[in-house]
């Protein structure tokens, strides 16, 4: 069994879809961070476990639902439909089978399903944590894997959207075999609440940059 924690954020539209795409021996952990869209009876109504956290943030999300797993492997990404979660396996497997400690997914954006200026963004973060890190990467992408107790260990303190970022730092500075697998990414349903805007880009950069500082 691996967990999947799902950050959520008013994602009515999206969480059937994504909810009825997970493989078998894959269990759903809803983080619902604040929604007023009945995101989280929806989540509930359809079988997955929800976890509310009210202090608002993708990393704080994130760290609630690392808490409430309990499987061995643990698997985040976004669940607002960008993503295919019958990827999941793809990114899991090399984690279980020990040939990678933090495997995230590369994405290979369909026609309208990354700004340019997310992806210019996402290319200078992914540059220049290469370069901290030693290990080539060319995406800091949302979905990804690794062990639950070694992520407890790696201690990441960032609450905000500046926790993807530091997940990778520290687990380069921990010498964590990190590896990419190339996964679909797909217009979302709705509008993104970071790359949605060139603002939301800016302050989800930001956080990154001050970590990256």
């Amino acid at each position: 069994m691996v967990d999947v924690v799902l950050p959520v954020l008013n994602e009515a539209e999206a969480i059937p879809w994504v909810l009825g795409r997970l493989p078998q021996g894959f269990r759903p952990i809803v983080v619902d961070n604040g929604s007023t869209d009945g995101s989280a009876a929806i989540a509930r109504g359809l079988g997955a476990e929800v976890v509310t956290q009210p202090v608002r943030g993708f990393g704080a999300a994130c760290w609630a639902g690392l808490l409430a797993a309990t499987a061995t492997t643990v698997c985040f990404m976004d669940c607002d439909g960008s993503l295919d979660p019958r990827a999941l396996p793809s990114v899991s497997d090399p984690v279980e089978a020990g040939t990678a400690d933090l495997v995230m997914g590369r994405r290979r954006p369909g026609r309208g399903a990354w700004p340019v200026h997310a992806r210019l963004a996402n290319r200078y973060l992914a540059r220049a944590v290469s370069q901290r890190c030693g290990v080539p990467l060319r995406d800091l992408g949302p979905m990804r894997a690794a062990r639950r107790a070694g992520l407890l260990e790696l201690g990441i303190a960032d609450r905000r959207f500046g926790w993807p970022l530091e997940m990778v730092l520290r687990a380069g500075e921990a010498g964590w075999r990190i590896a990419e697998v190339p996964v679909d990414y797909l217009p979302r349903s709705g509008r993104s609440k970071v790359t949605g805007t060139v603002l939301g880009t800016w302050r989800a950069a930001s956080d990154m940059r001050r970590l990256l500082q």
